[in-house]
């Protein structure tokens, strides 16, 4: 019986550029599709886990666990804007008017001392500069997040695309993930279950534990903000929540804004000067930020997402220029799961083991008896 001729490598290198010519053209052309994909695998990933609890616990079958979960989860999004959005609408609304009111103050604010000390120097420039590069680095963020959301609210089509494939995902999880691991060669097949493991606990970690961390996070800045009189402190707790998703940078952002209105505005109950109020809300933020840094976040988020600030930094600004509001919120699980795949395609270059823990782990057991 003749074998069947193999491919040369001429032709497996023609059929591969061939291949990612058509992924790049499709992409390009559905790109507007790829969003709420993207939004929908989210949702479908951070839901998984509840859906496994209840079919477990409650022993339903797959398809009725997973409703039952979204029918929850649209009774609490009912729930949501009648009884926090409208106030926290109203905040938000203040605080986009107050922060320009408040750059005013602070140029007037530094003429007067300037001119008390004797020095000569356009404050107004000063200020429109500072003012401009930090609208420019937060722009991106703060647009692209008002975009989508009106265009979830203005668009039910896209909503209830989002939640039905979102839904399918869940309910056929066990079957995406049994393909998936049956997709490369027997030989490759051990390393590429350890890739999917190791990047599937980065996401993992950052989706799931980044939403519960924000929670937390909106909740303490919240009781602290109105602890010391911040104003707008609901709208403040929000913003806050929703920086934790930018590592390294969230809380400076946050403290740079919530400074400026208090220095400005001063405390709503304390009766202490305006410099002094700026003082005590930023020595309970570095408290909280050390805690968040050394307690929360190791114990929710864990370290796999952890990279360098400046990594952090650059990742973000070509997220949004890539991707917008998605690049920025996907630029450090992204990072760190490109590190994980870097480091195999390194260690496979240079002939290295690209897991070398696991030949460290039989040292430290016992021989069998």
């Amino acid at each position: 019986m003749s074998q069947r001729p193999r491919w040369s490598v001429a032709a497996k290198a023609i059929v591969t550029l061939c291949l990612l010519a058509l992924l790049v053209y499709l992409l390009a052309r559905f790109r507007l599709v790829i969003p709420p994909l993207v939004l929908a695998a989210i949702l479908a990933y951070v839901l998984t886990p509840i859906v496994d609890f209840l079919q477990a616990r409650l022993r339903l079958r797959r398809g009725l666990a997973a409703l039952l979960t979204y029918l929850v989860l649209l009774g609490l999004a009912s729930l949501l804007p009648v009884l926090l959005v409208p106030a926290l609408v109203d905040q938000l609304t203040g605080l986009n008017l107050d922060v320009g009111g408040s750059l005013n103050a602070v140029e007037g604010f530094f003429d007067r001392m300037i001119a008390n000390l004797g020095w000569q120097l356009n404050t107004a420039e000063l200020i429109g500069q500072l003012t401009s590069g930090f609208q420019a680095a937060i722009e991106p963020l703060f647009g692209q997040t008002i975009d989508i959301a009106f265009e979830f609210v203005s668009s039910i089509v896209w909503l209830v695309f989002i939640a039905v494939v979102s839904f399918y995902l869940v309910k056929d999880a066990a079957r995406l993930r049994a393909w998936m691991q049956d997709l490369p060669p027997e030989p490759h097949r051990q390393d590429w279950l350890r890739l999917s493991r190791e990047i599937g606990a980065v996401w993992s970690a950052f989706f799931r534990g980044q939403i519960v961390l924000a929670l937390v996070v909106s909740i303490v800045i919240t009781v602290l903000g109105m602890a010391v009189g911040l104003p707008y402190a609901l709208a403040m707790g929000a913003l806050a929540g929703l920086f934790e998703f930018l590592p390294s940078i969230g809380h400076g952002i946050w403290l740079f804004i919530a400074s400026l209105l208090i220095f400005v505005q001063g405390s709503t109950w304390l009766p202490v000067p305006n410099w002094v109020a700026m003082l005590i809300l930023i020595g309970l933020h570095l408290v909280f930020g050390q805690v968040d840094l050394n307690y929360l976040i190791p114990r929710i988020v864990g370290r796999r997402v952890h990279l360098h600030p400046l990594v952090v930094i650059l990742g973000i600004v070509a997220g949004a220029s890539l991707a917008g509001f998605l690049g920025i919120l996907l630029a450090a699980p992204t990072i760190a799961s490109a590190r994980i795949v870097g480091r195999y395609l390194f260690a496979n270059l240079f002939d290295l083991d690209p897991f070398p823990e696991e030949m460290e782990a039989p040292r430290d057991q016992a021989p069998a008896a």
